[in-house]
């Protein structure tokens, strides 16, 4: 009997503990980009993404959030711009049809202030990418607001005429607006 409670107690000791799994409300959640265009901010959304969230603020050492975007499902009021920039000059959607986000690295700031550190997948190039957002928790409901800057042209997004800061910029912000429920 000893031995039993010994192995079990082993084991307990040895499972690593386990952030809070959220489920992201997508009815009531956004997923999209702002970069300037003809120094005209141009803003589109991703209408399919998914995101597995597991997240505590007193347990940061266990936080990851896995986000893939449907790079086809991009959106915005200008369709013309769309095709072109879902086109092998822009994101390449056919041939690329996800963009993946993986963050393992979560630091409070001030307050509900909080960075993740991860890695963004787009048109199979990886680079680090740091997301600055504001977390508000309420019961078993958490409301998330973040913004990431990245690069355009470090994707291979905006190729030959499009490769030019001009008319569109290089920096592009990323916004993220997430509404979700605990397990």
């Amino acid at each position: 009997m000893k031995l039993f409670i010994s192995a079990i107690t082993v084991f307990l000791a040895a499972t690593p503990a386990c952030a809070a799994h959220w489920n992201v409300d997508y009815a009531h959640s956004k997923l999209g980009f702002t970069v300037q265009w003809a120094n005209e901010p141009f803003t589109a959304t991703f209408k399919t993404w998914k995101a597995a969230i597991d997240f505590d603020p007193a347990d940061l050492t266990h936080a990851r959030a896995d986000v893939t975007i449907n790079i086809a499902s991009e959106a915005s009021d200008e369709s013309d711009f769309d095709s072109g920039l879902q086109g092998a000059e822009g994101f390449a959607a056919t041939q690329f049809s996800t963009a993946h986000f993986v963050a393992t690295k979560f630091r409070q700031g001030s307050g509900n202030s909080y960075t993740a550190n991860g890695t963004l997948t787009l048109k199979s190039i990886s680079k680090p990418v740091t997301l600055a957002f504001t977390l508000d928790i309420n019961a078993k409901t958490a409301h998330m607001v973040g913004t990431a800057h990245v690069i355009r042209t470090d994707y291979g997004v905006g190729r030959g005429e499009w490769a030019a800061p001009t008319p569109v910029a290089h920096d592009v912000k990323v916004d993220i607006d997430i509404t979700a429920a605990q397990n």
